[in-house]
């Protein structure tokens, strides 16, 4: 039995290296293929929004994904996310600008008419 398994092992060793090498078809060795690219890259003429991110899939690679597909969208996030941050910076200290007063409050400086005490 034991022998059996060895043998088989052996058959199915053989079969792969034949398979990856080329051998009995005459077509050589697996074929070159090009590595699979990201089909919807991130827009960009607008900044990005939800339903991109949504619909972001990174093509697999041998070992995960393609790293510079995931470098060039989160640097693109990040970018996009600083700016953000930065307007909402800028628009919060608008914000409280025009809410504490100027100055103490404008008080009329006319002399008022005496009122008659009778």
């Amino acid at each position: 039995m034991f022998l059996f398994l060895v043998i088989a092992l052996a058959v199915v060793v053989a079969a792969v290296t034949l398979a990856v090498v080329g051998g009995g078809e005459g077509t050589g060795p697996l074929p070159e293929v090009a590595p699979e690219r990201l089909h919807d890259p991130l827009p960009p003429d607008r900044p990005v929004d939800r339903t991109d991110i949504d619909r972001l899939r990174f093509p697999l690679a041998a070992r995960g994904y393609r790293m510079a597909d995931v470098d060039d969208a989160l640097s693109r996030l990040a970018a996009e996310l600083a700016e953000r941050d930065a307007r909402i910076a800028d628009l919060e200290s608008a914000l409280a600008g025009a809410r504490t007063p100027a100055g103490p409050p404008h008080v009329s400086m006319e002399k008022q008419a005496p009122e008659d005490h009778q």
